[in-house]
């Protein structure tokens, strides 16, 4: 059998669907793979839960009682300590410092899964010390999930470029919140306003729904699959068109964009009337090798296109290379979610398994 030791950083809506999607999953992995996954540490950003092996966690109830104040080092100490092989540590968090751990945790012996962004969408230079870091100690990166939640979109262009198929353009709509939005915007006769709050009750949008009208979150993710594909740029090199107007962005508060937020409404109804019968507005991401520009914008769509019916808050990828010629590979689906982006993660983990001893 063999044994995985995974520390999970992060107990938030991923990292909480993260832990009962394993406990749920163990005993079939353990039947059908041949793999046994442990969480031996549990820990959000304060405080650390250390279990015994096999341990079957009321998790929530120990982090709260049993867990501690931690750093670090007692994480490493510990798993040292236990003799714990094939390590694995989850960042499960939106950590923009959480990320400067890496290094430490790769020379303590673990592989790393991530469904945190950051850490693919600093620096160049961090990017490549990163890698650097991974390759000397012969440990794995996995991060699917950092497009797309559970869709299969970094790994298909990761492929692509291995096997020199060249990939000449991505486009599609990357945020299941715009997606949300837009959708039923187009959809149907309301304010663009309500339709905000509404995606905002059914947890759609982060708690300041500027961070996803502001279009960084997705020109995130077009950075990271445009590194995939060996482009060199920084992130502030992307064209950003930011949907919040000046005097509701960040330099006023979340009560005053909330309060004034129907400021938004005659800036979106204006598009909306300006649209032919056979077309919608849809938030996209494109990034375009040939000339190596990077686009985060609002479009007109065909309704009959694939990111033209889109439908709820699902994301669509389209990827153009050499041999697919004019008709891209279309990769579409639930683009967001925590339950998604767990299950994505999982998936991350299975993969890092089977290639450890």
């Amino acid at each position: 059998m063999k044994k995985i030791n995974i520390v999970l950083f992060g107990t938030g809506n991923v990292g909480s669907k993260l832990i009962n999607q394993l406990l749920q999953a163990r005993e079939q992995l353990r039947k059908r793979e041949g793999v046994e996954l442990n969480l031996p540490v549990i820990a959000n950003s304060t405080t650390a839960f250390f279990q015994k092996e096999n341990q079957q966690p009321s998790w929530e109830a120990d982090l709260v009682n049993f867990g501690f104040p931690y750093k670090l080092r007692d994480v490493l100490e510990y798993v040292q300590q236990q003799g714990y092989e094939n390590l694995i540590a989850v960042d499960a968090t939106a950590s923009e410092d959480f990320v400067n751990n890496y290094f430490s945790l790769i020379e303590a012996g673990f592989h790393i899964v991530a469904a945190n962004k950051v850490a693919n969408t600093r620096s160049s230079q961090f990017y490549l010390e990163l890698r650097k870091k991974l390759q000397e100690h012969n440990k794995f990166f996995f991060y699917e999930t950092n497009v797309g939640a559970g869709l299969p979109i970094v790994e298909t262009l990761r492929n692509f470029h291995r096997s020199n198929e060249r990939v000449t353009k991505v486009r599609g709509v990357f945020s299941g919140s715009l997606s949300y939005i837009f959708n039923t915007y187009c959809a149907e006769e309301r304010a663009f306003s309500e339709i905000l709050s509404e995606a905002g009750i059914k947890g759609f949008t982060e708690p300041d729904p500027r961070v996803d009208l502001s279009g960084k979150d997705v020109a995130r993710k077009l950075l990271i699959l445009g590194r995939e594909l060996g482009l060199e740029k920084e992130f502030e090199e992307i064209t950003i068109q930011d949907l919040v107007p000046s005097h509701l962005n960040g330099q006023s508060s979340l009560k005053n964009f909330q309060k004034n937020k129907k400021d938004l409404d005659p800036l979106f109804l204006k598009l909306k009337k300006e649209l032919k019968q056979d077309e919608v507005i849809r938030h996209v991401g494109e990034l375009d090798l040939q000339t190596g520009i990077l686009d985060v914008k609002l479009v007109t769509e065909k309704r009959t296109s694939a990111l033209g019916s889109l439908q709820n808050a699902d994301s669509s990828f389209e990827i153009f290379t050499e041999s697919y010629g004019e008709q891209p590979l279309v990769i579409k689906g639930a683009g967001a979610g925590a339950a998604v982006t767990a299950r994505g993660v999982l998936t991350d983990l299975i993969k890092l398994a089977e290639k450890l001893p």
